[in-house]
């Protein structure tokens, strides 16, 4: 444990690495390099995060990766590089978060089944004092400890002195199929040879089928929505019985083919949604993420430096207007992405675009918020061709969420205080390119209408021989009066000088009092140009925001 300073490595001002880290890495340098290994094999194995003890490089080379990148997860013994491994639970926390990002996924499995089972079984009835509050450590809720329950018995060990369980097995196999892309029917041989030669019988899942069946237990499930072939709308709530779209008339299914039978009707195009709330309630049933959920309100800031977003005026002003939502920290605040990809480029040539939306917490350090484990993607909007301003169609299960959230909140255990809390969530901001931005905020980006800041004000202009609409020379008006590239009539449009005062800048006000009355997409008088479009406003639709 004299280690901790592996994953203790950045002043909590992000001014520099910390001093004990610097020379522990120039011990753990000094000590691989007398190891008999680097003679032989001609340098050292990096701990990195990205090497993991495979590449071989320079100890010049180690240095930078270990400042930059931090050591791998757990490394407290060093295995690779001599030391002996006395099977002690060597278990740490790391201060500063970095050792979080890029965890192997097995050992991440591992330690989240260790952080919710260990408080699951050990929660007092005592009051317990942290800082200056006092905290009531209450029991978790109903959903909680059956989630805890889930855990424990699916824990338990294959047999007598195993270090595997059911449960481990079961993540591994289905992990096996999604990175290297296993056939279903090779799962299933391997878990029946597992199986067989296990001493204990029934102990194992017996193929795939048992192995989605235990980890779907644990409460992360997806949605399986149809959707209209056209974008119309989603076969969801009071359209879940229809059989075809009531606004092109297109038809949910596919055409019954003779001999069918019994089969069921296949959706002719289908979406997928991630349910958000299970997932955040997940981040406080860990020590490993509960402990930071608090970090935007905990951590010391020091003033006139921008290092998270807590720091900035939007998120201040946030929690002035909605004081409420602020006086709990536990509170989460979101951002949402998305963009368009295009899966398997070299598997076929006719295009094909999917638009995955990401969601993300923005409570942790800066270091964990934008890593892997914590960037959720809540749905799959299928292609062949981008959804354009339909795809505030596709965000309707997360925006029924994200209403549920801010309005009532939903009854959470958090492990780390051992409270149950009424968890409530606010969605800050969307983070996307211009044509994207254009999809999800509803103003037009193509078009001499195309800057969201001048809208109807805007000075550009059209080529005079290419038709294309062009913004330069737009931005002197932004510039002091004083400024003498106002005056200048060479150095930008000929014999153009700027004189005007900046375009009138929209509050969230203007905007609502310029779109209330336009319909939204899901609406059925939508229309794909609205009157006036192009020529007053560029707005093509009422935000689903």
């Amino acid at each position: 444990m004299h280690r901790r300073w592996m994953y203790d490595a950045v002043n909590l001002d992000r001014h520099g690495l910390k001093d004990h880290f610097v020379s522990g890495v120039a011990e753990f340098v000094e000590k691989a390099m007398a190891h008999p290994n680097f003679l032989a094999e001609g340098g050292i194995r990096c701990p990195c995060v990205n090497c993991k003890c495979i590449d071989l490089v320079t100890p010049r080379e180690v240095n930078l990766h270990l400042y930059r990148d931090d050591f791998m997860p757990n490394y407290y013994v060093w295995t690779e590089h001599g030391e002996v491994d006395s099977n002690t639970n060597l278990r740490g926390h790391s201060s500063s978060g970095g050792s979080v990002g890029d965890e192997d996924q097995f050992a991440a499995m591992d330690q989240m089944v260790h952080d919710a089972i260990w408080p699951s079984i050990n929660v007092p009835d005592s009051n317990s004092n942290t800082g200056n509050e006092t905290f009531r450590e209450e029991e978790p809720n109903s959903e909680a400890r059956h989630f805890y329950d889930t855990l424990i018995s699916a824990n338990q060990s294959i047999y007598k002195g195993a270090t595997e369980s059911k449960l481990s097995i079961s993540v591994k196999l289905l992990a096996a199929r999604s990175i290297w892309k296993v056939p279903q029917k090779c799962i299933d041989y391997f878990a029946q040879m597992l199986a067989d030669v296990c001493p204990t019988k029934k102990c194992l899942p017996e193929n795939n089928y048992q192995a989605t069946q235990l980890v779907s237990k644990l409460g992360l499930k997806s949605r399986k929505i149809d959707c209209c072939v056209n974008g119309c709308l989603l076969y969801y709530n009071e359209n879940s019985n229809l059989t075809e779209c009531r606004i092109c008339g297109a038809a949910r299914y596919l055409p019954r083919k003779s001999g069918m039978g019994k089969f069921k009707d296949v959706p002719v195009k289908r979406m997928i949604y991630l349910p958000i709330i299970p997932r955040l309630q997940r981040m406080y049933a860990s020590i490993e993420s509960a402990s930071q959920m608090c970090w935007h309100h905990e951590n010391i800031r020091p003033p006139n430096v921008l290092r998270h977003p807590s720091d900035g005026k939007a998120w201040k002003h946030f929690d002035t207007v909605y004081p409420d939502f602020a006086r709990d920290p536990r509170n989460v605040r979101l951002g949402l992405c998305s963009d368009g990809f295009t899966p398997n480029i070299q598997a076929s040539s006719a295009p094909y675009s999917c638009w995955p939306i990401i969601v993300t917490p923005y409570n942790l350090p800066p270091e964990m918020c934008m890593t892997k484990p914590y960037l959720f993607l809540t749905c799959l909007v299928p292609g062949p061709y981008s959804p354009k301003a339909k795809i505030d169609v596709y965000l309707q299960p997360l925006i029924d969420d994200l209403q549920h959230l801010w309005s009532d909140g939903v009854w959470t255990y958090d492990v780390s205080k051992k409270q149950n809390f009424l968890l409530r969530a606010c969605l800050m901001w969307t983070i996307n390119d211009f044509p994207a931005y254009g999809m999800l905020s509803g103003w037009g980006t193509h078009g001499r209408l195309a800057c969201p800041y001048c809208v109807e004000e805007t000075k550009a202009f059209h080529l005079s021989f290419g038709g294309k609409s062009s913004w330069f020379d737009c931005t002197r008006c932004f510039l002091s009066k004083d400024h003498p590239f106002r005056r200048s009539k060479r150095s930008f449009r000929r014999s153009k000088d700027e004189k005007d005062d900046p375009p009138y800048m929209y509050t969230g006000e203007d905007a609502w009092e310029a779109v209330c009355y336009y319909p939204k997409v899901t609406d059925i008088g939508w229309r794909a140009k609205l009157p006036g479009y192009g020529d007053t406003h560029h707005w093509t639709k009422r935000c689903i925001f």
